[in-house]
């Protein structure tokens, strides 16, 4: 069974020979391959190269052309440095003002410089392990964008103060991600997911009325597409994990922070989920043991319809041994 074959299986309710890896690397993968981050970001061969070296040395499942939030905003306008070794950084919002939307640059997905290094990116893999290997796409949320455009701090503030300019500044961002979707549908990804870090860090009620909606317009044109959708929100979601199957996500992924035996409770057996042990604590700091345990007990709480993850991003310089435990539990293996 190959890991295409492993997702399907798993998401279908059918018999699989092991549980699927869906870990995000990033900055490990870059570092992998003892490349500076700044061409990991930029160029989506070593991008690429990265991916593959990691899913052959630690028995990934998935090959993803996710790097950075910053892909739709560069292309919108805003002024993103990337340092050589570190992570890339937004200078200023692009939207200073309420009345700075027409500051925001109309480019397609085909044309726009970043946009467009992710669709490679996806043709790449296609090329390379498509039919064997699920390639993810991405895109930043509909509120996680306009948060990068206009900063966190003054859509949190806009949220109470200015909610009809909310909505607007959505509509115009979240244009762009579906067509961004779409387009990595098309050039081949089999899953796009969605990362919407500020969504937990706002109430139910505006997750309700500023975010679900556009994650389920972008996960309805990835269907439309073909791909699956899914979910990622950083940060304790334990107050929306009853409206976060209701976005039409095919798989949700869950922060460490939150409980797996009640995300399952909330969210269904039907419903893939998608994690969770603690990236730092666990795989960073902790020993291959503490892994072993960590993923065992994912498994027992996160039942038949779950993909082994950490809760987020494997930090730069986890030890290896501590990724080779978690593919020996998932394979069934003795620890080494």
């Amino acid at each position: 069974m190959n890991s295409l074959q492993r997702m399907r299986g798993l998401l279908s309710g059918g018999p699989v020979d092991r549980v699927p890896n869906f870990d995000i690397l990033m900055q490990f993968a870059s570092h992998f391959i003892d490349e500076p981050l700044s061409r990991y970001y930029q160029d989506y061969t070593v991008l690429c190269e990265a991916n593959l070296a990691v899913l052959e040395a630690f028995e990934l499942d998935i090959v993803q052309a996710i790097s950075d939030p910053y892909r739709e905003a560069y292309d919108f306008g805003a002024e993103i440095v990337f340092p050589d070794d570190g992570l890339p950084i937004c200078k200023k919002p692009l939207i200073e003002n309420p009345s700075d939307l027409n500051r925001l640059r109309r480019t397609s997905p085909e044309t726009g410089k970043r946009m467009s290094d992710r669709l490679e990116a996806v043709r790449f893999f296609r090329e390379s392990v498509g039919g064997e290997v699920p390639v993810m796409g991405w895109v930043e949320g509909a509120i996680s964008e306009a948060a990068t455009l206009r900063g966190v701090n003054a859509l949190l503030v806009d949220l109470v103060e200015r909610p009809e300019w909310v909505k607007e500044l959505l509509g115009l961002v979240v244009d762009n991600q579906v067509a961004f979707a779409r387009a990595q549908a098309e050039a081949g990804a089999d899953i796009i997911g969605l990362g919407d870090s500020i969504a937990s860090q706002i109430s139910a009620e505006m997750y309700r009325e500023f975010a679900m909606p556009h994650e389920k317009r972008i996960f309805e044109a990835v269907h439309e597409a073909g791909a699956l959708a899914r979910l990622h929100i950083c940060g304790n979601t334990t107050h929306i994990l009853r409206d976060m199957p209701r976005t039409w996500a095919d798989i949700i992924d869950l922060d460490w922070m939150v409980s797996l035996s009640e995300a399952r409770n909330a969210c269904g057996p039907r419903q893939a989920l998608c994690g969770n042990f603690d990236p730092v604590s666990v795989m960073l700091q902790g020993t291959p043991t503490q892994v072993r345990h960590a993923v065992e007990k994912n498994l027992l709480d996160g039942g038949a319809k779950l993909f082994s993850a950490a809760g987020c991003e494997i930090p730069d310089k986890t030890p290896h041994k501590n990724l080779q435990a978690q593919a020996e539990v998932l394979a069934g293996r003795q620890p080494s």
